[in-house]
């Protein structure tokens, strides 16, 4: 399958949605004592080859993921990786109605999003630290699955609104369009400022990628590269 050019450089924000976004989202300085990185989903269910959601833009994005959660690691600030899981009981369950498992594709997604399964772990690639956290989210959003363990890690790690302040996240992984974007606005919704790494984030398609980047520049989040990003940590 042919890959069309997607991440920054070579596709750019319009400047009428940078200039409309940045009225709303733009920061130019992160401080590591109140940032956090969430690493959307980087698992096997999404990368590894003939697995129910391989996506041959996750596995090209992993260098440029390992390479923030390293910076993000010498500042001393918290690294977040999450897991899409799917869970049987209530309030984890999803929906009876939008997953049939008598469908072979949902049932085999179904058996690999499921927590023990090897392809809802971690991708192999990701460097992932002994100080990170893993946490598995029921739900697209992280912020809004049953569980709140993004919420809990967030407030353990010195990030609660109440006692620090406005708080900033850095979201990247995969799905753009789907659990990243779902995260970045509720992220939004609850008070965090939110910047999303353009080129550490995947969509299946180009143009759903660019469309995710679009929505959320214009009202959700800031939007910037990887060493864009890094610069405005050390910086």
């Amino acid at each position: 399958m042919s890959l069309p050019d997607w991440s920054l450089p070579d596709w750019e924000m319009p400047e009428w949605a940078e200039a409309r976004g940045r009225a709303l989202n733009h920061f130019p300085a992160i401080d590591p004592a109140r940032a956090a990185l969430v690493v959307i989903d980087m698992q096997g269910a999404f990368i590894t080859a003939g697995a129910p959601f391989a996506n041959p833009r996750a596995e090209a994005i992993i260098p440029a993921v390992n390479r923030l959660a390293g910076r993000f690691r010498a500042a001393r600030a918290p690294v977040i990786w999450t897991r899409q899981s799917v869970g049987p009981q209530p309030p984890l369950a999803m929906p009876a109605w939008q997953y049939d498992p008598a469908d072979p594709f949902v049932a085999g997604a179904m058996a690999a999003l499921t927590p023990g399964a090897a392809l809802h772990g971690l991708h192999p690639a990701m460097a992932v630290a002994p100080g990170d956290a893993v946490i598995d989210k029921y739900r697209y959003s992280a912020f809004l699955c049953p569980a709140g363990a993004l919420a809990r890690e967030l407030a353990a790690r010195g990030s609660e609104l109440a006692a620090r302040g406005s708080e900033l996240i850095v979201i990247v992984g995969t799905l753009t369009n789907i659990c990243c974007e779902s995260t970045a606005r509720d992220g939004n919704m609850r008070g965090y400022k939110v910047v999303i790494a353009a080129d550490a984030t995947a969509a299946v398609t180009a143009e759903e990628e660019r469309a995710a980047l679009l929505n959320l520049r214009i009202g959700f989040a800031d939007v910037a590269g990887v060493a864009a990003i890094g610069a405005r940590l050390e910086g």
